[in-house]
């Protein structure tokens, strides 16, 4: 083989490398878009139209259709009558299945039933989603009291008692900038905002393993929480008691020794207590 031979083979490699190269990038950037749609979807919690969509991911709006199309037909969204996107069923049997594989939830979702019928109320799990808590479980107490926040409900750290629980192994100044960042006023009003009281707050409910809240998120709505920390010692979870703020006020320390059990339970089943 001569040299010129060899230069045009080795050119049409480089080519066909660039072409591939070229292919990936384009295939991640469509990757891209669509979890830009879905994830924007999953952050305002509410179904949407293209052009909102579009313009909150600063997608062309054409692109933003063809997505959509795309992963309409593949049920990982859903058309709503009216025209507007939500998330589709797909998305729905993946976390299903993605749940089923974590050892933790299945051992919490187990302790948060069993809760549920020592206390006699609904009782939530729930985590950290970035500057907001998380619902990741929930089972509903027997009585006809309702709970506004259900499974996927996403409310800023501040405003719950889980949620100052969450970051409360954080060390001070990290909290601090934390809650500068994320806090909120509450629709109550009641809900602190201020960054060095929020923090304080969040670390004494984690040295205690306690945080209650009262009507800082929801009229007359109580929660008392309890951390669940894994082997370093940070807070992964939640496990809380959900209940009317006058049932606080009348008999809180039954409810506290509850809450605060369960946690250490799932934390003993999952080997975490030496920590």
């Amino acid at each position: 083989m001569d040299a010129k031979t060899s230069s045009a083979d080795l050119s049409g490699e480089a080519g066909s490398e660039v072409e591939a190269k070229g292919a990936r990038r384009s295939r991640v950037s469509g990757i891209d878009r669509a979890l830009q749609v879905i994830d924007y979807l999953y952050e305002t919690g509410a179904p949407a139209g293209a052009y909102a969509i579009a313009k909150a991911v600063k997608a062309p709006l054409s692109t933003v259709y063809v997505i959509i199309d795309d992963l309409v037909e593949k049920n990982m969204l859903a058309r709503n009558t009216d025209g507007s996107i939500w998330l589709g069923a797909r998305l729905y049997h993946y976390g299903l299945a993605y749940a089923r594989s974590l050892d933790f939830m299945s051992v919490a979702t187990h302790e948060m039933h069993d809760l549920c019928r020592e206390a006699g109320e609904t009782v939530q799990v729930c985590g950290r989603d970035g500057d907001y808590m998380l619902v990741l479980a929930m089972a509903d107490g027997p009585s006809h009291y309702q709970v506004a926040s259900r499974v996927g409900t996403r409310v800023p750290l501040n405003w719950t008692a889980s949620g100052r629980l969450l970051v409360g192994h954080l060390p001070e100044a990290e909290r601090v900038e934390l809650f500068k960042r994320c806090a909120r006023t509450s629709p109550t009003g009641r809900a602190d905002i201020d960054a060095r009281t929020l923090s304080d707050s969040a670390g004494k409910a984690f040295e205690q393993r306690l945080s209650i809240q009262v009507a800082e998120s929801d009229y007359a709505v109580a929660c008392i929480a309890s951390p669940v920390c894994d082997r370093s010692g940070e807070c992964i979870a939640t496990i809380s008691i959900v209940l009317p703020e006058q049932k606080v006020v009348s008999d809180g320390n039954h409810y506290t020794e509850h809450v605060r059990a369960s946690a250490q339970r799932i934390e003993k089943l999952m080997g975490w207590r030496n920590h």
